[in-house]
């Protein structure tokens, strides 16, 4: 009987807390600190050859108009499926039709390519090149390839002065491959050879302009041992990660970055931005047997990661360059269940809001599930990395996106819930509230199977006094929760059509984007009271929706 009464006691504790949470009070005028939408950078797609499919496409000029990104990264510019290199008659002819066409449709949607220099053509690999993916991009390099990949490097880069203007490519970013440290994966060479690989990469874009921006090292992940220090991948230096009770009580660093820069230091080759792959599991740990899966990290981790890499970089030959994590999300796995569920867009919005001022772009991984590594998904919603899904269906992670979009540039207050930002050029004042519960903030969202996960945490009161706003100042507030902008939940109660049909689509699609809406004002005396309780995963945005 104790026990039921102590239970109930708790939870009458909880649901006072709930009632009396402490209002925050925001003056709508007071100075703010200026700020980035880092965020909104950059955005990551599958390969090159998918961006020639009308679907990629059009949910590429979405994602820009809605969330923002200038820039879209992705694999496989130089594979044999974009034709770069043709040999004609013995000798070896350049081809940017392909390229050209990509790029063309970009730049037309105001989106720049952060230009992924990779992977090798068949002309340029070995003979017995090892492939990754069921496309068979080329991964091994020949004794002669670097020679080839300097001059392959060098006339793509001059063509691209040639076709878009040198102002234009001043503005791009060139990065030499993806993920080198995943032997053999990504990269069936040794570290020394992604060095060289890097350097002839430089040589050649530099030759063409020395103000273009080049870097690396790419490498993924963050790891709390010593597997990756040698020439190659040892995997008995993570046995003791299995160990391990707390994962998070490790000290984790990026992979390969300290001895690269110290390389390049040495062979005076320049490095613009540094980059790497912060995924907050350690799924990489052993990409042929999956060994990794379940080591998943705690909710601060990426913060902890960018608080590291930037100690780091300071200390080093190059304190100046950018930070570019061009990869991130959840975890990466193209068949994370949890890519499509609700808490993926609450802990997009609170790690994002955490790593202000730590970074220059935090590439979401990715826009679209027109995404083909495995191949493709019987299932229309398979967890596949997108924000948008082959149907064109938007993800709770799209409204978290488009939400961190529409923030102002000055930040007026934050704490662990509750973002208020300004937007300079107008005085407009917007916010963002989310409740990443505290009960899931020992892992972050990966894995999740149903909507069993997502009923864990307990909600949380948001009480949010704005001052000093004009006297009847409307504002909208749109939610995000399990019953709104949450499609996978409307789906499933549709009976799971696989595959939709085009009447269904239609409705998907419009109830995909709907949000739970609702219309305040400022009192006469220009004070705005908010109270509202978050469910757990919830995501709110409130914005200003007229002139100060």
């Amino acid at each position: 009987m104790n026990k039921f009464r102590s239970l109930f006691l708790a939870l009458c504790l909880a649901s006072t807390a709930l009632m009396h949470a402490q209002e925050v009070k925001v003056n709508a005028t007071a100075k703010g600190a200026k700020f980035d939408h880092f965020w909104s950078k950059s955005v990551g797609a599958g390969r090159a050859n998918e961006g020639l499919r009308a679907g990629w496409l059009e949910q590429l000029q979405q994602v820009q108009k809605d969330c923002g990104f200038q820039y879209v990264r992705f694999h496989g510019l130089f594979h044999d499926d974009m034709f770069p290199v043709l040999i004609e008659k013995g000798k070896t002819v350049y081809n940017w039709q392909y390229i050209d066409d990509l790029f063309d449709r970009m730049l037309d949607m105001k989106v720049k390519p952060f230009v992924e220099l990779a992977f090798f053509p068949t002309s340029i690999a070995a003979k017995d090149s090892k492939t990754v993916f069921w496309w068979k991009a080329n991964v091994t390099p020949a004794e002669d390839s670097f020679e080839k990949w300097h001059d392959l490097v060098k006339a793509f880069t001059q063509h691209c002065v040639d076709r878009y203007g040198t102002e234009e490519v001043l503005t791009w970013y060139f990065e030499v491959w993806n993920e080198p440290n995943l032997y053999p994966f990504f990269w069936d060479g040794k570290k020394s050879q992604y060095y060289e690989l890097y350097k002839q990469s430089a040589l050649a874009v530099k030759s063409v302009d020395k103000r273009f921006k080049i870097g690396g090292p790419a490498t993924s992940n963050f790891v709390p041992d010593t597997r990756f220090d040698g020439e190659i991948e040892d995997k008995k230096a993570s046995e003791e990660l299995f160990k391990t009770k707390d994962i998070n009580t490790l000290k984790w660093h990026a992979v390969w970055v300290e001895d690269f820069l110290k390389y390049c230091d040495r062979e005076k080759l320049p490095v613009d931005f540094i980059s790497c792959h912060p995924y907050p599991t350690d799924y990489a740990l052993d990409a042929s047997t999956g060994r990794g899966r379940g080591l998943t990290r705690y909710v601060n981790s990426t913060k902890e990661d960018l608080e590291w890499l930037n100690k780091m970089v300071a200390k080093s030959a190059y304190p100046n360059a950018e930070l570019h994590l061009t990869e991130w999300s959840t975890s990466p796995s193209s068949r994370d269940r949890a890519h499509d569920l609700l808490p993926a867009a609450a802990y997009i919005v609170k790690a994002n809001l955490d790593c202000i001022g730590l970074t220059h772009s935090l590439s979401y991984w990715t826009f679209t599930d027109i995404f083909e590594e495995k191949g493709g998904a019987s299932s229309i919603f398979h967890g596949g990395f997108g924000m948008i899904n082959f149907q064109g269906l938007v993800k709770p992670s799209y409204h978290a996106y488009a939400m961190l979009h529409q923030l102002g540039n000055e930040q007026l207050f934050k704490n662990d819930n509750l973002f208020v930002s300004r937007q300079a050029a107008t005085g407009k004042i917007v916010a963002l509230a989310y409740n990443y519960p505290d009960e899931s903030k020992s892992a972050v969202p990966s894995g999740y199977k149903s909507y069993a996960d997502l009923s864990k945490g307990s909600s949380k009161k948001i009480n949010i006094k704005l001052s000093n706003l004009k006297p009847g100042t409307q504002f909208q507030m749109e939610l995000l929760d399990k019953d709104h902008g949450n499609i996978v939940n409307y789906w499933e109660n549709m009976g799971k059509p696989e595959p939709p049909t085009r009447v269904q689509i239609k409705e998907l699609k419009k109830v995909a984007m709907d949000l739970k809406t609702e219309l305040v004002q400022a009192d006469k005396n220009g004070n705005l009271i908010i109270q509202q309780t978050l469910a757990p995963w919830s995501v709110l945005l409130i914005k200003q929706i007229d002139s100060l």
